[in-house]
Parts: C-alpha cells; sequence; structure tokens
C-alpha cells in the first residue's frame, strides 16, 4: 500500500486543487508512481474519465500532473449543482440521483464505504495518494457524517496539511482559528500547514509563520508566493472565470455568463490565443459586437435558456446573426439553439416542453442514460479534433451535422446560411488543428499557441515553484 497525506484548507478557494498539481508534478518528476484523491467534489467542470465515468475537471488536471489517465475512483462523489439548494450526485462516475443540501447530509454516511473504497484502489497501485478536501476544516457544524475533510482523514487514518490564503488576509485568524475549532482527534491528524499566495517580500511574514507554528503547534511546510501563470491551467470554479481582454486583438468573442455555466475550459484555449480578445459578458451588459458568440455547456439548461432571455441576450443574438456574426453552442448550448426543449421526465425541474432560440433546425428531448465518452473525428471541412461527450438527452433534425466522430456517428448542426452551428462534443478548442480552423474561418492569422503544450510546461514551471518555497521533501516525509 502506498502512502497518503491530505490538503485541507481554511476556506474554499485557498489553492489546494493547484498545489496537488504542483505536487503531483514534483512527485512525477521525483520518479514516483503518485496518484490524485478528492473525496467529495463539487463542480459543474467536469472530465470523462478511461474508464467511462465523470470526476471532477481539477482531479483530472491533476491526473495529468501525474502524468496518469484520470479514473473515477479519483473523485469518488461529484457534487453538480443544478438549483441554488440541489445537485446532481455521481458516485464512482455515475450519476445515482439529484438531492437537495439538507437530504444529501443524511445520504453522506452512505458514501462512504464508497470512498474508502475508491481510495484502497489508489492507495495499492500508487507510491503516493495526494488527497484534497473540500471547503473549510473548520465547518464543524458539518463534520458529523463528514467524507470531504476530516470525517474522511479519521476513516482512513490520513494525515492532514492545512492550507491557508494570505491573498484574502487574516491568514494567522484563519489557521489558529481553524486549530481552535477541531475536534483533538481531527486536530492530532495535523502535521503541518502552507500559507499559499503571498505576494511581495516573503520575509515580511517570517514572524507570520512563527506566530502560526507557536500558536497551533504545526508543522509550518512552506510560505508560497503567488503563481500568476495559474490562469493558464483550467479553472475549477465558475466564480474564477476571468478573461484576458486585448486591446487591438483580431477577433472578439463573446460568452455569456449563465448562473448554471458548465465545462467552461472549453473557453481556456481561446484565451489564451494572442489574437482572441474574450469577453465574458454578466447578465445586465448587452453582448457586444463581436466575430463569434459562444452559448457554452449549462447544468440546468431549461433555467438557463430562461435567463439568457431575461438577459436580453436572445434579442442581441438575433441582432448579432443579422449583422453576419457566428453563433455556437456547445452541449446545452447547442440544445438552447434549436425549436423545443422537452423534459418529459422532469430531469431538470417539473416535467414539460420549452422553446429553443430557433436557429437550428433541431428539437432536444432529455431522457436516457448520460452519455460519457472520448470521441475524435473530423468535422464537415475535413479537419480533425479529439473531445468528450457528457450529456443526457437526445437532440434531432435535419440540418447538415457539424461533425463526423470516428465511430460512424454524426453530430451537431450547422444552419442553412452557415452562420449558427452547434454539437455535442466539448474539447474542441483544446484540438490546436481544430482551433485554429475555427479562428481561421473568422480571419485571424496562425499563432503559435499550442495549447497541451502550455499545459505541460505550467504543470512544470508549478512544480519548480512549490519546490522553491515548500519543503516538499519534509512533507512526503509526513505521509503515512
Amino acid at each position: 500500500m502506498g502512502r497518503a497525506i491530505m490538503l485541507q484548507g481554511t476556506g474554499s478557494s485557498v489553492g489546494k486543487s493547484l498545489l496537488v498539481a504542483g505536487l503531483a508534478r514534483a512527485c512525477k518528476r521525483r520518479g514516483l508512481r503518485v496518484l490524485p484523491f478528492k473525496p467529495q467534489n463539487m463542480s459543474n467542470n467536469a472530465a470523462v474519465t478511461a474508464d467511462g465515468g465523470e470526476i471532477g475537471r481539477a482531479q483530472a488536471l491533476q491526473a495529468c500532473a501525474a502524468g496518469v489517465a484520470p479514473s473515477a475512483d479519483m473523485n469518488p462523489v461529484l457534487l453538480k449543482p443544478q438549483s441554488e439548494i440541489g445537485a446532481q450526485i455521481v458516485v464512482q462516475g455515475r450519476m445515482i440521483g439529484h438531492a437537495k443540501a439538507r437530504d444529501y447530509q443524511a445520504m453522506k454516511p452512505n458514501l462512504l464505504p464508497r470512498v474508502l473504497e475508491s481510495f484502497a484502489r489508489l492507495r495499492a497501485a500508487a507510491d503516493i495518494v495526494l488527497v484534497e478536501g473540500a471547503g473549510s476544516a473548520s465547518e464543524v457544524n458539518l463534520r458529523q457524517g463528514d467524507i470531504a475533510n476530516m470525517g474522511f482523514a479519521r476513516a482512513a487514518n490520513v494525515p492532514v496539511v492545512i492550507v491557508g490564503d494570505i491573498d484574502r488576509g487574516g491568514v494567522i485568524a484563519s489557521l489558529v482559528g481553524t486549530q481552535a475549532v477541531l475536534d483533538p482527534a481531527d486536530a492530532a491528524l495535523v502535521v503541518g500547514f502552507v500559507v499559499n499566495r503571498m505576494r511581495g517580500d516573503k520575509s515580511l511574514f517570517a514572524d507570520g509563520m512563527t506566530t502560526i507554528a507557536a500558536r497551533t503547534g504545526w508543522r509550518a511546510l512552506g510560505l508560497v508566493p503567488f503563481f500568476a501563470d495559474a490562469r493558464l491551467l483550467p479553472a475549477e470554479d465558475a466564480e474564477e472565470l476571468a478573461a484576458a481582454r486585448r486591446a487591438g486583438a483580431q477577433l472578439r468573442v463573446a460568452v455569456p455568463v449563465l448562473p448554471w455555466i458548465a465545462n467552461f475550459d472549453d473557453l481556456d484555449p481561446l484565451k489564451a490565443e494572442p489574437d482572441v480578445d474574450l469577453v465574458l459578458v454578466s447578465p445586465g451588459t448587452a453582448l457586444p459586437v463581436c466575430d463569434l458568440a459562444i452559448l457554452p455547456g449549462s447544468k440546468a439548461t431549461i433555467a438557463d435558456l430562461a435567463a439568457l432571455r431575461a438577459a436580453g441576450w436572445d434579442i442581441d443574438l438575433l441582432a448579432h446573426r443579422r449583422r453576419g456574426g457566428r453563433i455556437l453552442g456547445l452541449c446545452g448550448g447547442y440544445q438552447m439553439l434549436g425549436r423545443s426543449i422537452a423534459d418529459p421526465h422532469g430531469i431538470e425541474g417539473e416535467p414539460g416542453c420549452v422553446a429553443g432560440l430557433d436557429m437550428l433546425p433541431v428539437a432536444t428531448v432529455l431522457g436516457g442514460d448520460k452519455l460519457l465518452v472520448s470521441v475524435s473525428g473530423h468535422s464537415a471541412d475535413g479537419i480533425g479534433f479529439t473531445g468528450y461527450e457528457m450529456h443526457v438527452g437526445t437532440t434531432t433534425g435535419e440540418a447538415p451535422p457539424l461533425l463526423r466522430l470516428a465511430d460512424g456517428r454524426t453530430d451537431g448542426a450547422v444552419s442553412a446560411d452557415g452562420l449558427v452551428a452547434g454539437c455535442y462534443v466539448h474539447g474542441l478548442f483544446a484540438d490546436d488543428a481544430q482551433r485554429a480552423a475555427w479562428l481561421g474561418r473568422l480571419g485571424a492569422a496562425p499563432s503559435a499557441y499550442r495549447h497541451e503544450a502550455q499545459v505541460e510546461a505550467t504543470l512544470d514551471a508549478l512544480a519548480a515553484h512549490l519546490e522553491a518555497h515548500m519543503d516538499v521533501g519534509q512533507l512526503l516525509a509526513l505521509a503515512s
């Protein structure tokens, strides 16, 4: 059995996912067989696994950093929010149903054996498993039945490192306060702490590190400076979406940001292109004049379509098309562009049928098993691509397909005027050839940007960054 160590945080978004990715690459560079693990994740940014399941995108990135294929065991419980109080529940890669937040709390003890089962399989195959917690270790109100933080650590007897974010302010109080509220048996598992996202002169916080260590009794394992190139890696949460606005760029791509946006890492390769000005449009703001408007994936397509109309973006899209602008719908966005979306079984809410934007001659019926599969093929102009499908429902119509898949299927649709298109395939723009073809159709010159190569180079740089500012050797020695 391999060793394991767990990174928990003083709060959400303190950088745990990025630290695990960087440590995974550092372990790989040291010649270790390393695997990432997150017992419970909440995210609508998901990835398809080699074993036909789905996990959080952050764990897929960590698997990439470790140099291994992602598997459903790396994130055995994935919650995909579909409303303010409810979520779809995915266990070991497969959707098992939906639950409201309070009902899910009662389900968690029954999920712990599945979590431990997945962890045991990973541990048996690794030299070291890097475990990531969720949210805050100090949420003692959720401690009963917990499977994401100390509940898992206790059950699996895994040592814990607590991560605090100095960029938010109050990191001394956050770390010392976490130690103060932990149950003594939980606190006994903590072997050290890391202060993340330091800006400026590190020496100015030397006394802070000493104070935290003295107050908590935890070992200081690193003061990690802010890693600016984190923006070049896929973000896990929609709240972290940020566009790289570029004055003077050849092309402008506009994306309405809807409440239940999903698989938004589809946008990352465009954001990194030097001649693309990616505009993320918030509700209350009109869709700007642009070359391409993208309707991204959605975890609640019908609700997001209603939000799109409430924001007036349906009118903006019509005006954009009249000007000769192009529109692309991806997955849920593709469904919205059709004539109707029917939900006869109430998968997203109350059963019913709503009118779509009627820009493509197709109709969608939600239902059946979720399709989770990696795909490849070529677009109508013969350009190859690789990507993945992750959706519930079928879309049918008589429009020419946008894509032809290697397994003989077709996917998507193109309008008669060629200005509107949609498909179920995610990851199109991550494919360098397919992205270059899209940008070329819009009039942009070819660029030297290569998406996968940049992700790999950034992970290497992140590993070097952590090796320089953390005691990685000591952290690994503390694993058990």
